[in-house]
């Protein structure tokens, strides 16, 4: 999505300028770097700050439950999926494994909009370099999906002048 399709407003333009040049002078990583969230519905920018992004953005943590990735684990060891779930109710517990998989289908109904843990994981990876390398610092801008539409979270990088906002969705 080019920078021209947000469909900002000139205060909205000037507001990420401003933060984009506040951006040029970080030397380290630290909680307080700003995140841009866009609502298209509501045309509204929200700026947080990093550490406080999982609070107002929660990724999707329900497939990392421990029950399911020891259960993808035996699996993976040769276990067939009625062995695997056995040896899964013995370790945890047969509510606590049937607990996780409730919520993990739950949370696939509801979508996740690619927000996932290790999409955010990766996020914060690559925002960290991205703040730690030398030269140009990017204002992450996340362009949230419309809540009546199945569409992800679109991850862009707003960069100086020099340089265009880029996609980064997988």
């Amino acid at each position: 999505m080019a920078e021209a399709a947000l469909q900002l407003t000139d205060q909205q333009r000037l507001q990420l300028e401003s933060l984009l040049q506040g951006q040029q002078v970080q030397a380290h990583w630290h909680g307080q770097l700003p995140v841009v969230l866009l609502n298209r519905c509501w045309l509204r920018l929200q700026v947080v700050p990093v550490e406080q992004l999982s609070n107002v953005l929660p990724p999707d943590s329900s497939g990392d439950a421990p029950e399911l990735v020891r259960f993808r684990e035996l699996l993976r060891e040769g276990l067939t999926s009625l062995e695997a779930q056995e040896q899964c109710w013995q370790e945890f517990g047969r509510e606590p494994c049937s607990d996780a998989l409730r919520r993990f289908w739950a949370a696939q109904e509801r979508g996740n909009r690619g927000w996932t843990l290790q999409a955010y994981l990766d996020w914060l990876q690559r925002y960290r370099f991205g703040i730690e390398a030398e030269g140009p610092k990017p204002l992450p801008l996340i362009v949230l999906a419309r809540p009546d539409e199945s569409e992800a979270h679109q991850l862009l990088w707003h960069w100086p002048v020099s340089q265009s906002m880029r996609h980064t969705c997988p």
